[in-house]
């Protein structure tokens, strides 16, 4: 798995410590003025990820569906 799918350029901090997310970025990944994104800090606090809310559920609901499929493939295998 690479580290990362696209690179979108670069970006500097202002006074403020604000960003502009590049129009590439905010087009390929559907930004639009009002969405909301979280900021977490990436491996070992050397980064932030920018990350859509429904993003997080999505990932959240594909883990929580695949403990759900594990637990039936081993109760299956257990019996």
């Amino acid at each position: 798995m690479p580290f990362f799918e696209e690179f979108y350029g670069s970006v500097t901090t202002n006074e403020k410590g604000q960003v502009v997310i590049p129009a590439d970025a905010r087009k390929a990944l559907n930004i639009k003025p009002g969405d909301k994104l979280l900021v977490m800090s990436g491996p070992d606090k050397k980064g932030l990820v920018f990350v859509k809310p429904e993003t997080i559920i999505e990932i959240a609901n594909k883990f929580e569906s695949g403990k759900k499929k594990l637990k039936r493939m081993i109760d299956k295998d257990a019996k």
